[in-house]
């Protein structure tokens, strides 16, 4: 892109102040492979303390007296907290190196997942803030690493990530089921088992500890919230995860409702997510590969609404429904993720870019589970309650026409 068009897309222009300082290099060689596996393990624990929520919904709804919209909070807490941990979390590795960061998530990670363990009402919620805000800093900090180590492989490594954070929500969707019937229906000790997957990640981090990188941060940079680019990208990434959440939280009660087993719903759901999972991998290298991302994210928000006009419509095919819902989500988390990076101008831009979209876009996103859990009770209609989330999708198109277009944030540090 040009410099006149640069300029077309915003009055501000990029300050020395933005750029990083000089540092050691990236990983390369066997490093670079240790790296790799180790964002993508740090991934993988990214969405199974959310989603297995989900497919155990009913029990805890059955155990503890919750009505929708309550249980709905059980989803909503760990993205609000999300968003909310999600500004400190360039601060945490500017002051204590990004490895370490990630490192000190985990571990609050794990010990949110065992506050839900205790049997008492307000731990499960406090678990459930504590594990939002120790996912909320990675999910911020990796997309910096991703830009500082794997600039010229952006597309891939990005696929990469996102196709490991399908697949953690994949497993755990996937077998919640079978483990808690494995534990005579404990869905506390259930929930809890996903911490074993966090301490595999924080032992294979280790190694990461010897290379401590901390990042330029500083002041926020005020142009950026005056910047379009930089809504547009919040803007997409909140309403994609308004979806995945909102969806992934209640469609095991809604196939439920609708006659299924809970072994059938979160077998569905499951499918669901490696469909996701396939199309956070493929969607972003091929959009990589070009300048413009309109036409190809476009695309997928077609098949997304055409999933759910067919799952609210149909009474047949659920599973192929519920495949295209999902591939909508899964293909934009990595396109979010991909817009931060390829919009940006430097890693300290996409920290800030990532600390602000993910802070307001999931704070957008948790309004999701327990407006549309309110919506039900209001209505008893899952059909109404799937068609207002349908029509989330067009607000994400509308933001595509920014986000997606070839063009660079540009700011200033005022």
């Amino acid at each position: 892109m040009s410099q006149t068009d640069s300029q077309t897309d915003t009055d501000n222009v990029l300050d020395d102040a933005t750029h990083e300082s000089p540092g050691r290099g990236g990983p390369a060689g066997v490093a670079a492979v240790v790296a790799a596996v180790g964002i993508m393990l740090v991934a993988a624990n990214l969405r199974p303390a959310v989603v297995s929520v989900a497919p155990l919904v009913g029990d805890i709804r059955s155990d503890l007296g919750f009505s929708s919209a309550t249980a709905g909070l059980l989803t909503t807490l760990p993205v609000l907290f999300f968003g909310l941990s999600a500004p400190v979390a360039p601060r945490l590795a500017a002051r204590f190196g990004i490895e370490r960061t990630v490192f000190a998530s985990l571990v609050v990670l794990v010990v949110g997942m065992l506050l839900r363990f205790v049997p008492n009402v307000a731990t499960l919620f406090v678990g459930s803030a504590v594990v939002g805000a120790a996912i909320g800093v990675c999910n911020v900090v990796l997309p910096s690493l991703i830009k500082r180590d794997f600039a010229h492989r952006s597309g891939l490594m990005t696929g990469l990530y996102s196709m490991t954070l399908s697949g953690g929500a994949a497993i755990a969707a996937g077998l919640t089921v079978p483990i808690d019937d494995a534990v005579d229906g404990n869905w506390r000790l259930t929930l809890t088992s996903w911490s074993v997957l966090a301490i595999v990640a924080m032992v294979v981090w280790i190694p990461q500890l010897r290379r401590v990188h901390t990042v330029v941060v500083g002041a926020a940079i005020p142009s950026l919230w005056r910047n379009g680019i930089a809504w547009a990208v919040t803007g997409f990434m909140g309403t994609q995860s308004l979806i995945f959440y909102t969806f992934s939280a209640w469609l095991p009660q809604y196939l439920q409702d609708e006659g299924h087993t809970a072994k059938e719903a979160g077998t569905t759901l499951a499918i669901g997510q490696v469909v996701a999972l396939t199309a956070s991998l493929v969607i972003p290298i091929i959009a990589g590969r070009f300048r413009d991302q309109r036409l190809i994210t476009l695309g997928v928000l077609v098949v997304c609404a055409v999933g759910f006009v067919g799952l609210v419509g149909g009474q047949s095919l659920t599973t192929l429904w519920v495949a295209l819902v999902m591939f909508g989500p899964g293909a934009s988390i990595s396109l979010a993720l991909l817009f931060m990076v390829l919009r940006s101008p430097s890693t300290t831009v996409t920290g800030q870019v990532s600390g602000m979209a993910q802070s307001i876009g999931y704070m957008m996103a948790a309004v999701g589970p327990i407006a549309i859990g309110a919506l039900h009770d209001a209505t008893d209609s899952w059909a109404l309650a799937m068609t207002v989330l349908g029509l989330v999708l067009i607000p994400q198109a509308l933001s595509t026409a920014v986000a997606g277009r070839d063009s660079t944030i540009r700011v200033t540090a005022d």
